[in-house]
């Protein structure tokens, strides 16, 4: 009884955090929101006793993802004036369908499967032993397409973050400002000086 009350305290919050972050207008705050809604899921994984599923997503979403996004906003936070978006009107009504749609085809679908209850018997220690025989066996090829998948990402994050070291853009063919790169400098003590 008591882990069911835990399990609806935090499924509560949880979806409330879900809902700040996609209606917080600083986004800053919608990053906070969004670490809320990943610890409470890391509680919801600890309540099915998946303690390494628990601990991976404390520490890659909220260790690592969730910084990079805050890094990623504070870099580029411009303050400037948004222009107004013709047809706003139309597009939340057309958004909110869509949204209300897939709410009624997940509340049809909790509702009218039969769940095993209480449902299979918990892995408990063994977790962490059969997720990494399944991702080297079963789902051996996805595990390596997604690491190729991120090296081709940090391979062009780069190539775009060293454009300018050519000399004229790959897309335009116009002369690139080598401004940022350093160049070759002086020594400081010349070998023409007085002895």
């Amino acid at each position: 009884m008591f882990i069911q009350i835990l399990f609806y305290v935090f499924a509560t919050v949880l979806v409330g955090a879900a809902i700040g972050v996609i209606t917080a207008r600083n986004p800053v705050h919608a990053v906070m929101y969004l670490v809320l809604a990943f610890f409470n899921s890391a509680v919801l994984w600890l309540l099915l006793e998946a303690e390494f599923l628990a601990i991976v997503l404390v520490l890659v979403y909220v260790g690592a993802v969730n910084v990079l996004i805050l890094f990623a906003i504070m870099l580029v936070n411009k303050k400037e004036n948004l222009a107004a978006i013709p047809g706003l009107g139309l597009r939340r009504l057309l958004s909110g369908a869509v949204c209300g749609g897939l709410f009624l085809l997940l509340i049809r679908v909790a509702f009218t499967t039969p769940w095993p209850l209480p449902g299979p018997e918990p892995v408990g220690e063994e977790a962490t032993i059969r997720i990494g025989e399944h991702l080297f066996s079963d789902y051996l090829l996805p595990f390596e397409l997604a690491s190729v998948l991120l090296l081709m990402s940090m391979i062009g994050a780069i190539v775009l973050a060293r454009r300018d070291v050519l000399s004229s853009d790959v897309i335009t063919g116009e002369a690139v400002d080598q401004g940022l790169i350093e160049k070759e400098r002086t020594p400081l003590l010349l070998e023409n000086s007085p002895r």
